[in-house]
């Protein structure tokens, strides 16, 4: 399909740079013309930049490809791992849905098969996905927007936050760190998640198995009994053990590698 072969231009320039006509033609598996017409369908849209026998990304779309680099990453897993979560949603409850690559999985399911809801989020993203759907009344909390996550984050969010209580909240993480706790790249998106984790009576966390043993630079919060987490059948022996130990319930979600919808 068009829109799968432009996403594949795309995610293949973001990574190497400038690259070559045919480099981009073998990545993609199209011919040399077709691959001339989707540059030029992408130069008239900003996205990237035709230079002499080749192309690159435009500079200004370069956080939006990563978001879309990130959200591709071990997708098949973050399906799973939402398709396991959406069997927790409560109908007619109020759910806080945050800016995770996973967690927008769970919007997307959200939306194929709606059900009575209160949305609230910190992601412009999630709130895109879900704001035309008829069965759920959707809050996009303010605040200033990181690019890098299409989430609204600092004072002003924490602020409306601090004022907010939620029946369930489903949490997305940077990483968890061999001392068991949740961990992410920015301050403002780790602070922000810890008060998201105050203000919920049940926690979800959705977090496929690849975040487990790293560590980022900002800590979020211990994992505890009070957090489900939902994660893939990849997960390492001895991190199930160590969760159950924790009293965290686990949910491991099973997938086929080429599963694709």
């Amino acid at each position: 399909m068009k829109d799968d072969r432009l996403s594949a231009i795309r995610q293949h320039l973001y990574s190497h740079g400038f690259s070559h006509i045919q480099a981009i033609a073998d990545a993609v598996g199209a011919s040399l013309p077709t691959v001339r017409r989707d540059l030029l369908a992408l130069e008239a849209e900003g996205v990237i930049v035709r230079t002499h026998g080749g192309a690159r990304i435009a500079d200004t779309a370069g956080t939006e490809v990563a978001f879309e680099l990130r959200e591709q990453k071990n997708l098949a897993a973050k399906r799973a791992i939402a398709d396991a979560a959406f069997e927790e949603l409560v109908p007619k409850s109020t759910v806080f849905l945050d800016a995770g690559t996973t967690v927008l999985q769970l919007a997307r399911r959200l939306r194929l098969d709606p059900i009575p809801l209160s949305i609230f989020t910190n992601c412009v993203t999630v709130a895109q996905v879900l704001m035309d759907v008829s069965d759920l009344r959707i809050t996009l909390i303010g605040g200033q927007l990181r690019p890098e996550n299409a989430s609204m984050v600092g004072p002003i969010a924490e602020s409306a936050l601090g004022r907010l209580w939620f029946d369930q909240l489903f949490l997305g993480a940077g990483a968890i760190a061999d001392d068991a706790c949740l961990y992410s790249l920015d301050e403002h998106e780790a602070r922000i998640n810890e008060l998201m984790l105050a203000r919920s009576a049940k926690k979800a966390l959705l977090v496929d198995s690849s975040k487990f043993g790293h560590r980022l630079t900002y800590r979020v919060a211990p994992i505890n009994s009070e957090l489900k987490l939902f994660t893939d059948h990849k997960l390492p022996v001895e991190w199930r053990a160590r969760m159950n130990n924790l009293g965290s319930t686990v949910i491991e979600a099973s997938y086929r590698e080429s599963e694709r919808r």
